[in-house]
Order: structure tokens, then sequence, then C-alpha cells
């Protein structure tokens, strides 16, 4: 073989190993970035017995202030999703993560609903939305080459449910060696370590730029919802957040009302979030080798099956720890196809914009699920009603995902290869 054809090789072959080491760097420290993000927050419902009791509210108080941070999350979603579209996930990462940690400190030391609500709701609602895995999913949209980008998305979903199993146990933990407040205090801390990390997914404003010219945001926005099938996905997903918001916050109060330890209610969250991983990846694995509609309506019925059987047989910690494996193979997989059916039909120049208008449906569910089961519980004594709400959304959730179709738009089916 003549040895140019041996250097051209020699370089080629060093070229893959480089990129395959940079994809590491940049999916690994994404993944930790969605793992440090997620868990505080899937954390806080256990801080609504002892915060409230601290200050003699009642549930409605603190599920209205964890309903307006879904909201607002929701809300920030689609800005945060602009910006990182234009100029880079980088600075809106760390502008995310240091409101999310001023509003964990804040929240430590809430003495009044306001207070509560700026903290816990204005603050960590509008820092989620800058630091959530649905940034780092965009980022890998641009970063990871298409082979490999089913994979990173389902690793930062499962990363992010990682960050569930691990934190869930630790908040009662941490609670009981030093306190609720200090609790509280140590999550803010750690949150803090999204800063460095969010360097490894720096995109060059020059491949931003570049991405940026071929379509206008406001022709973005405005051919997804004039999409029916967009239409279709923004609308299922709102049950995905009243369902997990829902059981997040609610979850350890309900099982502590039926006389189980907070340390059930913990071992049940962080199975849901152990579980999760695998079918997050599993998700991921999936939405290549069938169609995302199916796979998002077999979800959204599943839920219903197990919310159902949960409320439908006795409480114990074995039915805890069940209905915690079968909802954590639900949870976050509705993310990978959600946003796989988004890039498929659009393309991913506006991935993070359009991903989150649909997360914005997804935080308005969360909102209502939240604060639903806030009132409900005052004025009824029982979260039954809202159990049975969840029910019927996951139904109606798995009918409306069947029609979507699951084709490039004609700008995007006519262009070359």
């Amino acid at each position: 073989m003549p040895p140019e054809v041996l250097r051209a090789n020699a370089e080629l072959s060093t070229l893959r190993s480089n990129l395959r080491r940079t994809l590491f760097v940049v999916v690994g420290f994404g993944c930790l970035i969605a793992l440090v993000s997620n868990g505080p927050r899937t954390a806080i419902g256990f801080f609504l017995t002892p915060l409230s009791n601290a200050n003699h509210w009642g549930r409605d108080v603190f599920a209205f202030a964890l309903a307006l941070q879904n909201l607002l999350w929701g809300a920030g979603q689609p800005f945060a999703g602009m910006i990182a579209d234009r100029f880079g996930a980088v600075p809106v990462l760390c502008a995310g993560a240091f409101m999310y940690a001023l509003g964990l400190g804040f929240m430590a030391y809430s003495t009044s609903a306001a207070m509560l609500d700026l903290s816990a709701g204005g603050l960590i609602g509008f820092g989620l939305a800058g630091c959530s895995f649905m940034i780092v999913l965009a980022a890998f949209g641009k970063i990871v080459p298409p082979q490999w980008r089913s994979l990173a998305f389902g690793g930062a979903t499962a990363a992010s449910s990682f960050g569930q199993f691990l934190f869930s146990p630790l908040a009662v933990l941490l609670m009981d060696q030093f306190g609720w407040q200090q609790a509280l205090l140590i999550f803010a801390v750690s949150v803090l370590a999204v800063l460095p990390f969010s360097f490894a997914l720096a995109t060059p404003r020059s491949e931003v730029a570049r991405q940026a010219a071929p379509l206008s945001l406001r022709r973005a926005i405005g051919e997804a919802f004039a999409h029916r099938s967009y239409l279709l996905v923004v609308l299922g997903f709102f049950t995905c957040g009243f369902q997990i918001a829902f059981i997040t916050i609610h979850l350890p109060a309900y099982l502590a009302d039926r006389g189980l330890s907070a340390e059930v209610g913990g071992w049940t969250l962080g199975v849901i979030g152990l579980f999760n991983i695998v079918g997050s990846l599993a998700a991921g694995w999936l939405g290549d080798r069938m169609p995302k509609r199916y796979l998002l309506s077999f979800i959204y019925l599943v839920r219903a099956v197990a919310i159902l059987a949960f409320i439908w047989f006795p409480i114990t910690p074995v039915t805890c720890i069940l209905f915690g494996a079968t909802m954590g193979l639900m949870w976050l997989s509705t993310v990978r196809p959600t946003n796989g059916i988004i890039a498929v039909i659009f393309g991913t120049q506006w991935l993070a914009t359009l991903a989150g208008f649909a997360f914005f449906s997804h935080q308005v569910g969360g909102f209502l699920g939240v604060w639903l089961g806030g009132i409900v519980f005052d004025r009824t004594g029982s979260y039954d009603a809202v159990w049975w709400l969840a029910i019927v959304l996951g139904v109606l959730s798995a009918i409306v995902n069947l029609p979507i179709v699951e084709k490039p738009v004609p700008r995007l089916a006519a262009a070359p290869a």
C-alpha cells in the first residue's frame, strides 16, 4: 500500500478517535448537568410538611408556589431555547443555574407565602428553564452527529432520572442529619456545579449563525403552530406534566397520610428515578425502530393503568415500590419521542425553541397537577379526585397521539440530501 494512503488512513483513524473522545466529553458533561439540575427539583416535595408546619401553612400555600414554579419554568423555556438557539447553550445554562441556586437558598428562609412564591416559584422556575435537561437535549441536537443523537438524548434523560434516584433519598438523609433548611442550602451549592460543566456544551458562534440562516424564528414558530401533528404533540405533553408534577410533589404527603414513613416516600421516588434510567434508554432505542407516536400512546396508557392499580389496591411499602418501578419506566420516556417527532418534522435548527413551546404545555399541566392537588386535599381531605383526573388524562393522551404524522415538512423533504 502506498505511503500516502497509509498516512491518510492514519489521519482518518486519529480524526475518528478525537471525535469519539470529544463526543464522550460533551455527552458526559451534558448528562452531569441533567443529573444535577433535575435532582433537587424532584426532591422538593419532601419539604412540603416541615416548611408548612414551621410557618403554620396549609398545603395549598406550598402547592401554589410549586405550581407557579412549573408554570414559570414552562413559560421561560421557549425564551431560553431562543437564546440558546442563537447564542449557544453556555450563557443560558450558567444564568439558569445561578437563579436556581439562589431560589433554593431563599426558599430555606421563606417565612411568608410571597417569599416562597418568589423563591420556590419564580427563581427556581426561571432557573430550571435555563439549566434543565431540555437545553442539554437541544445542545446535543446541534453538536452530536445524527447517528449518535438518539443515544445521547436517551443518556441525558436517563441521567436526569438518576438525579431523582440520588436526590430523593438524599433529601430525607440530609433533613434527618442537618434539618430541612440546611438540606436546601446543600442542594443550592450542588446546583452551582452546572457552571463549570456547561462549557463542554459550547457551540461556536459561527456555527450558531450558520444554522440560524435558513429559516427565521418567526417563520419557524408560525410553521409549527400551523402543523396539526405538532399541536397534537403539544396537547399530549400536557398530560405528562400533570401526572409527573402531581406525583413528585404530593406523593410523599399522600403516603404519610396513610401511615407510611418518609423513607418509603423517598425510596418510591428514588425507584421512579432508577427505573426511568431504563425507560429513557429504552425509549431512545425504540424511537429509532418504531413509530414514535405509537410509543407515546403506549407510555400514556400504561401510566393510566399503573395509577389505577396503585389507588385501587391497598397502599403498602411493596405496592409503593412496584408503582415506582412501573411509573419509572414511563416517567421521562416521553421526552425522547416527543423531541424526536419535533426534530423529524421540523429539523434541529430551532429545536430548543419548538421543544420549549411543547414543554410549556407540559408545565401548564404540571401547574394544574400541583395546584389542584393542594386545593383538592385542603377542601376534601383526599387526593382521590386528582388521581382519577390523572387516569382520564392518560387515556385521552394515548388517543391523541395516534393521528400524528411523522414526516418532514415540505421544505425539508424537498431539500437535497
